[in-house]
């Protein structure tokens, strides 16, 4: 992986995706011929950066801000799925499209675009990012200890504690690759909540209607949980982590070796079969996510906010939306959930600011590469893991923190979305993979909206 400074080496004419050569001409720089493989199962291969993104996007704050809606305002808040699904694909689209264009992460892009103001503006966000995840890392370590409570294995803090030091350990050791595949094993538990929907006494006609029709309550409750479920969906750790995760696909590719192999470093057959496997990867983590928040809305709606308004205050109540589904197993299955999804967030969280960071400062970052080849990198992720595992001492209840995060994620979304949209936009930088009408369109809406619900829950709140 390449520092923004050093120079990289422009395509050829013909190598260019909008050049008229046959598709079998081999890729440039050394790049492997474009793969024979056809059909779903090369599609099934493929799914990588975006699945990660949409595993971790379904977080234990996420599960915990979908459950309090769920059981605070049963199907009402529906209709946000329905409105933020294109937002979050087409976001998640333009980051993923930044690092296939350019082999930079959206630090080292942004150092790039910006002048010394501007620079100085994006670092101040990172930096708060940095600590906002450090906080969430408090409530996801909380949630995996509340967990491991559930299972009867013993206190909270204790395992909070664990856990923190333990994705710390594995990470600083190389050790991601080995994360990623165990606990998005463990993040299938999720899908749990849509098989409740089978056997939960769901009003489908009034899901139909709450998901199509917006139902808006002007209360500081109401709005603060529709800004905490958009700000879990639209999270700006999620904008830094597609594109830097992206860019270590591309370079652990096999036609890469140590580099990114840009699209235009790549044969017009293999330009654009990489952008399309890309788009179906994103849209598929993302439909994940989306269809686990879907079903936990509606499951907690069924079951524990049929009961009337509940405000959820522990792990154990929010796993009785499970149980007409699994009974006693309800636990287990929503420990797993909370567990797998947990730890694959954590690192997820380090790992966005602390690449966003690094990047602009012209440093060497990523996972791939040990401790010693990048020290400020992994010194913001310990900064991370182990600063939020320590504020999970401070006492708070890591449900009610977790919806909490999700509103702080809300509330700083658009400043990082625009940054996102100025980048994506610019021809310079990304030359003919710039954001088309469409993207362009969708991508200033998404910071026109969450702009608008950040700037009504903090009129509201005071």
């Amino acid at each position: 992986m390449t520092s923004v400074d050093e120079p990289r080496v422009p395509a050829t004419e013909d190598a260019s995706p909008r050049g008229d050569t046959a598709d079998e001409m081999p890729d440039t720089n050394g790049a492997a011929p474009p793969t024979t493989e056809h059909g779903a199962w090369s599609y099934v291969k493929g799914l990588g950066p975006g699945l990660v993104t949409g595993a971790s996007d379904d977080d234990p704050s996420g599960i915990a801000t979908y459950s309090q809606a769920g059981a605070s305002f049963r199907y009402s808040l529906l209709w946000t799925a329905l409105l933020s699904f294109p937002f979050a694909v087409t976001v998640q689209e333009i980051c993923d499209r930044t690092a296939l264009s350019t082999g930079q992460n959206l630090g080292e892009l942004t150092k790039q675009r910006f002048h010394r103001w501007g620079r100085r503006a994006v670092g101040v966000l990172l930096a708060a990012l940095l600590s906002a995840n450090a906080l969430n890392i408090a409530a996801d370590v909380l949630a995996i200890g509340a967990g491991m409570h559930l299972l009867g294995a013993g206190p909270v803090t204790l395992w909070a504690a664990i856990s923190g030091v333990t994705v710390t350990v594995l990470v600083m050791t190389g050790s991601f690759t080995m994360i990623t595949r165990v606990f998005k094993v463990l993040c299938i538990a999720l899908l749990a909540y849509v098989v409740v929907l089978f056997f939960a006494d769901v009003a489908w006609r009034d899901v139909v209607v709450q998901t199509v029709v917006p139902h808006v309550e002007f209360s500081q409750d109401y709005l603060a949980l529709v800004v905490a479920v958009l700000g879990t969906t639209i999270s700006p750790y999620l904008f830094f982590w597609q594109s830097a995760d992206r860019v270590e696909e591309l370079a652990e590719a096999d036609e890469g070796g140590d580099e990114p192999v840009t699209l235009d470093e790549r044969s017009p057959h293999g330009a654009r079969s990489k952008e399309r496997h890309a788009r179906f990867d994103v849209i598929s983590g993302i439909g994940f996510s989306y269809l686990v928040m879907f079903a936990i809305i509606v499951s907690t709606g069924s079951t524990i906010g049929a009961k009337g308004a509940t405000q959820i205050d522990s792990a154990a109540q929010a796993a009785e939306a499970l149980r007409p589904a699994a009974g006693d197993a309800a636990s287990v299955l929503f420990a797993l959930g909370f567990i797998g999804s947990g730890m694959l967030a954590v690192p997820v969280l380090a790992g966005s600011a602390a690449s966003g960071l690094a990047g602009l400062f012209g440093r060497d970052w990523g996972y791939s590469k040990g401790a010693r080849d990048a020290p400020v990198f992994y010194v913001l992720v310990g900064l991370g893991t182990l600063g939020g595992t320590a504020l999970a001492f401070v006492g708070l209840n890591p449900i009610s923190l977790l919806v909490v995060v999700a509103a702080i994620n809300g509330i700083a979304a658009a400043p990082f979305l625009a940054v996102v949209m100025l980048i994506s936009d610019d021809r310079t930088i990304m030359g003919d993979h710039a954001n088309g009408r469409i993207a362009r369109t969708i991508g200033w809406a998404a910071v026109a909206l969450m702009g608008l619900a950040a700037i009504m829950l903090i009129v509201l709140s005071v």
